[in-house]
């Protein structure tokens, strides 16, 4: 296929090899035109209204801000090439993507939501969990792209909105593990257990998971290096808790790890793993020694 491709940033570039290893014609836009360097085989685009008159888009862009200034304010989607298919990867608020549906439909373009669980290096491999809703012949006619990126494609309906709301609710649930790993591994290291051997004994059994085994790792050795921001990842607990007010839902968890998240983001953070905000607090045992990677308990 034809493929444009919207935003290449850590995501974009782990993907675009994958599509055109598997025989697929790339074009891509970035704003900065340095992130397209080393994308080796990869057509340059000048602007983003370009990237919509191939057969298929991808657009990864960070937030509903970019989105906007990328794809409304250009009037990108007034020039799109008939029967093309949209494919927002980004993680976005559910009030746009009813705006996005809109748009679509009054210019004619068949739009995909579909929003990933997997850091960059889950989707170097082609392992991503890829959740799409939209239009059915639209998802069909995108599918062997999604089965170059991901190990599996799980269909939620034809409604957009379904798959951002699982994306936005299933981020929601990785920060409340990473504070309780944080909290779970300082209350073992107080008591003289060491946290790396809680945190192995944790995620080899009760929480045998990626998620927990990936950032309980990143905590017991203090080791931020980023495969998903802390500024990413408080962008997504404000659209948890933005989406739970306009149905008059209370999430007092969501609202505590913004507040550590917050405080990390203060204390100039952003740029690391999001799990950093699980030592906000250092909790120190009773002979003064640090133990680090936890959030401490109310005492």
């Amino acid at each position: 296929m034809n493929i444009g491709f919207i935003g290449t940033g850590s995501m974009g570039r782990a993907m675009i090899p994958l599509l055109l290893k598997a025989g697929h014609r790339v074009s891509a836009w970035n704003r900065t035109r340095e992130a397209l360097t080393a994308l080796e085989g990869v057509r340059v685009l000048a602007t983003p209204a370009e990237a919509f008159r191939e057969d298929v888009t991808f657009s990864m862009l960070a937030d509903d801000h970019a989105v906007r200034a990328v794809l409304l304010a250009s009037s990108a989607l007034g020039t799109a090439k008939e029967g093309c298919v949209h494919v927002v990867m980004s993680t976005l608020s559910p009030p746009l993507m009813n705006e996005l549906q809109a748009i679509h439909h009054a210019n004619g373009i068949a739009l995909v939501a579909a929003p990933v669980f997997g850091v960059p290096a889950v989707a170097s491999k082609g392992e991503l969990n890829i959740m799409a809703a939209g239009s059915p012949t639209a998802i069909v006619t995108v599918q062997p792209l999604f089965d170059v990126l991901g190990k599996k494609t799980w269909r939620l309906g034809d409604d957009p909105v379904h798959a951002s709301i699982a994306k936005i609710a299933g981020n929601m649930m990785i920060t409340q593990a990473i504070q309780s790993l944080g909290e779970a591994s300082a209350l073992a290291g107080r008591h003289g257990l060491s946290p790396a051997t809680f945190i192995d004994l944790m995620t080899q059994t009760l929480f045998a998971s990626p998620s927990y085994q990936r950032y309980g790792q990143n905590i017991v050795n203090d080791s931020f290096e980023p495969g998903f921001t802390l500024l990413l990842g408080l962008k997504d607990i404000n659209l948890a808790l933005e989406a739970a007010h306009r149905v008059n839902l209370e999430l007092p968890a969501a609202n505590a790890v913004r507040a550590n998240m917050t405080a990390a983001v203060t204390r100039g953070l952003g740029h690391k793993d999001w799990s950093i905000f699980a030592t906000e607090t250092v909790t120190r045992a009773a002979d003064g020694s640090e133990v680090r990677g936890a959030v401490s308990a109310p005492r």
